[in-house]
Order: C-alpha cells, then sequence, then structure tokens
C-alpha cells in the first residue's frame, strides 16, 4: 500500500534521493559548454558602440602623433638653471593645427598654444602665467627640467599598439581612442538574439481582458527589456498555452529565427511543465534541479542546437535566474567572455536565519551605508522587483545574519553587458 511523505510543512527542502545540482556546478557546467556563436561584421564607429569586438585592435596612428605642448606658454630648449633668466622671443608662434615651420636657435624662446606641435628646437614649455613678457624678450625664473609641460609623441598610444582586446564591449571612450588613433570601423561581433517565450494557459496578453484565473503576462516584457539593456537583440517569441506539439511547433521555429531561447514557465515537475518534459522527451536537458532560491526549477538544455534557458514562471524567480544564470552564459555565447558580476561587501541592515542546501539570493538595496531586503522574501511579490537596486547573495550553508554583518551585494547594474 502507498504511503504517504513525513510531513516537512517546508516547500524549499530538498526532496530526498534527488539531485539537486549546486549553483557553482551548475555555473561551470554551463561555462565549460558554451562559445561564441555570432558571426564577425565590420561596422563604422557611430554603429559600434556596445557591440563586441570580435578581434584585438591595433591603432594606426600614435596619439599623440607628435610632441606638443600641454599649456599656453614659450617653447624652447630645456633644462633651465635656478634664477631668475630672460631669453629673446622670436618672431612668430605655434598653435594646435597652425605649427610653427621654422626653428627656435638655442637660447630663444617661441610663443605657443596649447596642444601645438614642438617645432624643431623646442623640448620644453614655461606656463604664460609664470612669464613676464614685453614683446620682445621674456622673464621668468628657473629651474625647469627638459620636457616640462611638453607631452611625447605616442605617450598614450603608440602606432601597432594593442589599444583593445578580442571580446570587449565597445564603450563611448572606446570610440573617442578608436579615432585618435586613426581607426575609423571596428570588427565586431554581431548581436546575440535572444528569443523570449512564454508558457502557460493561465497567461493573457496586457491589454485584452483576462477571464476567471488568468493572469497578465509579466514576464515577456521584463525579460525582453532585460535583455536589450544587458546588451542583446531581444526577440519576442509571444505565448503558447500548455500544449506539448504547439510548443514544440514554436520553438522548432524558434531556433531558426534566434541564437539562444529563453522560456518561463513550465521548468519544474508537474503535470503541465511541458518545457522540462519536452527536453527530457528529446534527450536535450542538462539540469533542472538547482539549489537555488529563488528559481529551483530551471531547465538547462539544447533545441536542435540552439541553447534554452527554461526560467521559472515565477517572474521573481524568473529575473533572478537570468541574471544569475543567464546573463554570464550569454555573455560567453556573444563573444565578450564569462563575466562574474562585481558585488560588494556591505554591512547588513537586517537579521535573517538561512538553512543549509540553496543558495539564496534577496532582493535589496543600499540606504545610509547598509544594505536592507524587501520585507517578503515571498517569489510572488512582483512589487519587491521594482524596490529592489540589486541582490544580497547568502552562500549554500546556514547562516545567522545580524544587524552590521558583512553580506555580498550586486547592483543590478554589475549584470549589464
Amino acid at each position: 500500500m502507498i504511503k504517504p511523505p513525513p510531513l516537512r510543512n517546508d516547500c524549499f527542502a530538498l526532496p530526498a534521493g534527488t539531485h539537486w545540482t549546486p549553483v557553482d556546478e551548475a555555473l561551470a557546467s554551463l561555462r565549460s559548454r558554451l562559445s561564441p556563436v555570432t558571426a564577425a561584421e565590420v561596422l563604422p564607429l557611430d554603429r559600434a558602440l556596445g557591440r563586441v569586438l570580435a578581434a584585438d585592435v591595433t591603432a594606426l596612428r600614435s596619439n599623440p602623433p607628435l610632441p606638443n605642448t600641454a599649456v599656453d606658454g614659450y617653447g624652447f630648449a630645456g633644462p633651465i638653471a635656478e634664477g631668475p633668466q630672460i631669453l629673446p622671443l622670436i618672431q612668430g608662434r605655434a598653435a594646435a593645427g597652425i605649427p610653427f615651420d621654422g626653428i627656435v636657435p638655442a637660447g630663444s624662446a617661441l610663443r605657443m598654444l596649447t596642444g601645438a606641435p614642438l617645432p624643431q628646437g623646442v623640448d620644453t614649455v614655461i606656463l604664460e602665467e609664470d612669464v613676464n613678457c614685453d614683446g620682445s624678450q621674456i622673464a621668468f625664473h628657473g629651474p625647469l627640467k627638459r620636457g616640462a609641460n611638453a607631452r611625447r609623441a605616442g605617450e598614450d598610444v603608440s602606432a601597432l599598439d594593442v589599444v583593445f582586446a578580442k571580446g570587449r564591449v565597445v564603450t563611448p571612450a572606446d570610440l573617442a581612442l578608436a579615432a585618435a588613433t586613426g581607426l575609423s570601423q571596428l570588427q565586431v561581433r554581431q548581436q546575440l538574439r535572444v528569443g523570449v517565450l512564454s508558457t502557460g494557459d493561465e497567461l493573457v496578453e496586457v491589454g485584452q481582458e483576462a477571464g476567471h484565473g488568468q493572469i497578465y503576462d509579466a514576464n515577456r516584457p521584463m525579460l525582453l527589456a532585460l535583455l536589450g539593456q544587458m546588451g542583446f537583440s531581444a526577440v519576442d517569441l509571444g505565448q503558447v498555452g500548455d500544449n506539448r506539439d504547439a510548443l514544440e511547433a514554436r520553438l522548432d521555429s524558434a531556433a531558426a529565427d534566434v541564437d539562444v531561447i529563453v522560456t518561463s514557465g513550465g521548468a519544474s515537475a508537474g503535470d503541465e511543465d511541458h518545457v522540462s518534459a519536452l527536453l527530457t522527451e528529446k534527450g536535450a536537458i542538462q539540469h533542472w534541479r538547482i539549489a537555488l532560491k529563488p528559481g529551483r526549477p530551471l531547465a538547462l538544455g539544447m533545441w536542435q542546437g540552439t541553447p534554452i534557458f527554461g526560467l521559472p514562471g515565477n517572474p521573481v524567480a524568473a529575473l533572478i535566474c537570468t541574471l544569475i544564470f543567464a546573463r554570464p552564459a550569454l555573455g560567453v555565447m556573444a563573444g565578450a567572455g564569462w563575466a562574474e558580476p562585481q558585488g560588494f561587501e556591505v554591512p547588513a541592515g537586517f537579521e535573517k536565519r538561512k538553512k543549509p542546501g540553496r543558495r539564496e539570493y534577496l532582493r535589496a538595496r543600499i540606504r545610509q551605508g547598509r544594505v536592507e531586503t524587501f520585507a517578503s522574501e515571498g517569489s510572488g511579490r512582483i512589487s519587491g522587483l521594482s524596490w529592489a537596486e540589486g541582490l544580497v547573495e547568502l552562500g549554500d550553508g546556514a547562516a545567522e545574519i545580524a544587524q552590521g554583518d558583512l553580506v555580498r551585494y550586486y547592483p543590478y547594474g554589475s549584470f549589464i553587458l
């Protein structure tokens, strides 16, 4: 006769005999299996922002290309000895874009403006504020070292130097350096196309009338926006009901159109959890029980050669699983490499007793130098995601957090590509 299991009264207790994959093990497995999947293309600088470099980038020109003055002042040959100095001033001047074509004789000076190339006979510049000038000569006090207030050619970057490494995500500052070193275009990877599919009969599109027992699809707009903010090309795959044939057909078409598929819902072990069931049936699943709170029903697999991240249907768990698992994996596939989010040790502004067995992520934000957590850990509280500005990570083991204890805090911004 069948017997009931012991009463645990804990929906997060780990079932006996079930292999729960630790977070680090699941991440290591992902990292070892993945590689870049996007092709390379060449783009002009004005279209390269946020793209991943497909190859190392070398400077075509030194920066600065010529030695030049860093200040407005007067140039001459250094060094200058200690004490009062008087130098004759030759006719003319040097300015940025209007160099002086002659030679400055030894013991003479030339009027120079910031950015002007140093003419022959000049290697040192004195600030105009330190000089008296009567139009024919200058007077100032030494000493002054050779090379003072002058920039060397290539002191920033020399021609043929590697200025950017393969896999770097192009920033606005990178565009400035690229332009300064003569680069008008960059070889980058095409954006990773990430399709987002919602599953479940209970879902209805925002703007439509929700029937009895139906809920609005909150995951898809969140995930599409999040993936776009991360720097990927987010593709809306719509939603599909709890029908295995329809889901299989939708996955087939998606695999031909995108590089990665992200689903939400149906990743657990219930009768209507068709994502995990279908992946299991096709022999494509890798992991789906991660020792993580929230988010243990997480399906990781392949569909016709296209990676699938089967996220939980709960929006809180879906977002956290995207940040912790999908973000670094997508970075690898986009060509940017595996990136660990930048975390900070911050004094706790909360108290908590944590059980062993699962890694936990709490919705959190920093106020007055301490990290506070959302009032409820309920994974159905979507408002906590908006309230929070990051996550507190609690390790796999047991922990008892007291006010002022240092905890690991990850700002949401640390997950951006």
